[in-house]
C-alpha cells in the first residue's frame, strides 16, 4: 500500500491541523503515533500496530516530550514497560502544575 492510502485508512478527525498528503508514514511517525494514541480510536491503534509494530511504537513514544497519562499507562500496560523510561514521564515531573488540574 501507497503512503496515501495508509493515512486515508485513519478517521478524518485525527490530522485537522495539517494536509494528509505532506504527511509520510515513515518521517511523521512521533506525531502519528501520538495523534492516534490521544485521539485516535481502536482501528486507528490497529493500523499503528499493523504498520509500525509495537516495538517501533514504543520506541517513538519513548522520545515524546508530551503524552497524556492514560495513553502512557495504555502503552507502558501493552509492552510491559515502565513509566520511568518514557521522556515525557520525566518531562512532566520537572514541570508541575500549581493547581490540580
Amino acid at each position: 500500500m501507497s503512503n496515501s492510502e495508509w493515512l486515508n485508512k485513519f478517521s478524518g478527525h485525527l490530522f485537522w491541523d495539517a494536509d494528509p498528503a505532506q504527511l509520510s508514514m515513515d518521517a511523521n511517525a512521533p506525531y502519528i503515533i501520538q495523534r492516534v494514541l490521544e485521539y485516535g480510536q481502536m482501528d486507528d491503534w490497529r493500523l499503528i500496530n499493523r504498520y509500525y509494530g509495537l516495538d517501533r511504537i514504543v520506541s517513538e513514544c519513548k522520545q515524546l516530550r508530551t503524552l497524556d497519562p492514560v495513553c502512557l499507562s495504555f502503552i507502558c500496560n501493552i509492552s510491559h514497560t515502565n513509566e520511568e523510561e518514557y521522556r515525557c514521564y520525566h518531562f512532566r515531573q520537572y514541570n508541575p502544575t500549581l493547581w490540580n488540574s
